[in-house]
């Protein structure tokens, strides 16, 4: 078997040859102020090993398995388990991620993969290994310089706005699951087995209007979208002159 140079030999997991990552973070502080884009462009999509693939990983349509394992990590940081409801990652947050980056087209998928990419480069550059591989702790020094946008330094600009838009993802995806909607409750879509004609008192009590005034005010506001002028609310019935 021929040698192989060590520095050609591809990082574990990250789709990066070991020469490209040298390369790239042998720039110093200058990576971490690179746009995210250009991080993504710099990674390789070539196949990582299946052990860095979730076990029951579905079919992936954007991600590849690290970045598949990467986001499921990340998921589970931003939204984990709790006496409530299950982590983000068993309500098939991952899953709906790839998804979504596949359906919107490169625009996203290069901003979501490029911050994955600088994870790995500054998890590499701390700690000599990706952030998938790193301790809970390690990792969580990490995420503290992205999750917080007014206490982050200058150079962690790019990774804030990556965390941000991947956060949103995240909730997006929690909260449009069958797990996230028994989490809120949701109290939509069910049958009222009475109507007693107005919002319940509860509610106008915070509202600080009765029945009646709410709604005049949606007949005032529903003839004004009609193209009727109006010159001045409806005053109720039951009000002194």
């Amino acid at each position: 078997m021929p040698n192989q140079d060590p520095n050609d030999l591809q990082s574990p997991g990250s789709g990066m040859r070991r020469r490209e990552l040298l390369k790239i973070i042998g720039i110093g502080p200058a990576a971490s102020i690179l746009p995210l884009s250009s991080l993504s462009a710099s990674a390789s999509t070539a196949p990582v090993a299946e052990a860095d693939a979730p076990a029951g990983s579905p079919k992936l349509k954007a991600l590849n398995a690290h970045e598949y394992h990467t986001i499921t990590v990340l998921s589970d940081w931003i939204l984990p388990a709790d006496e409530r409801s299950g982590s983000a990652s068993q309500a098939g947050v991952p899953e709906f991620i790839d998804d979504w980056l596949a359906f919107q087209g490169d625009w996203l998928t290069t901003e979501i993969r490029g911050g994955l990419a600088w994870l790995d480069l500054e998890c590499n550059r701390l700690y000599q290994r990706n952030f998938i591989h790193c301790t809970g702790s390690d990792q969580k020094k990490i995420l503290d310089r992205m999750a917080w946008p007014h206490a982050a330094a200058g150079e962690d600009r790019h990774a804030v706005a990556f965390f941000n838009r991947l956060r949103d993802l995240v909730l997006g995806g929690f909260y449009s699951s069958s797990m996230g909607v028994k989490d809120l409750p949701y109290l939509g879509n069910q049958m009222i087995p009475e109507w007693n004609g107005g919002a319940p008192a509860e509610v106008l009590s915070k509202l600080g209007v009765t029945n009646e005034e709410a709604e005049n005010q949606r007949w005032l506001r529903q003839r004004q979208a009609e193209g009727h002028w109006i010159q001045r609310p409806i005053q109720p019935a039951n009000s002194q002159k």
